[in-house]
């Protein structure tokens, strides 16, 4: 391989970086995920690989442990949002309209991620939608205004509280 080809590899946006670091292919080989996880295990591998690439907690020469954990902050925000993530997953082909579970070479017993049923954490971890609000709201009403009428019907039948 010639030398200018290298310097081509080795340069990434105008930076310099190591001959032995390797680039992920996609934000999920970043995050050591297949496109069919979940959000909460793409939460839980964003949190731990941060840890680990943090500038502040590395032990990684503080220019390469940055450039890792602004690639790392990029795939998140990507990953983390569905619209940006079905553009994303359109981008590098990959379809979930044809997948319906991840492949039988891809094992959640391997990974270090626990497994969950739900997208969240635990069932506090996920804010109430205004629309959800909304609806607790106008209950509450109801089911008051409901005591409300049947203390009216039973005084003026007389059958008092």
């Amino acid at each position: 391989m010639s030398s200018d080809r290298q310097q081509q590899q080795t340069r990434v946006r105008g930076k310099n970086l190591p001959k032995n670091s390797r680039l992920a292919k996609t934000h999920y080989d970043l995050l050591g995920l297949h496109p069919a996880a979940e959000a909460v295990e793409i939460r839980r591998s964003y949190r731990r690989l941060s840890k680990k690439y943090h500038p502040d907690t590395t032990e990684l020469a503080p220019s390469v442990a940055t450039a890792k954990f602004q690639r790392l902050n990029e795939a998140y925000a990507v990953l983390s949002r569905p619209e940006k993530r079905s553009l994303y997953d359109l981008k590098i082909g990959y379809s979930r309209l044809n997948v319906i579970q991840a492949p039988q070479g891809w094992e959640r017993e391997n990974s270090k991620i626990p497994q969950s049923n739900h997208a969240y954490l635990d069932p506090t971890d996920r804010p109430l939608s205004s629309g959800e609000v909304f609806v607790l709201v106008l209950l509450g009403c109801t089911f008051v205004g409901c005591l409300v009428l049947v203390m009216g019907i039973a005084y003026l039948k007389g059958e008092g509280l």
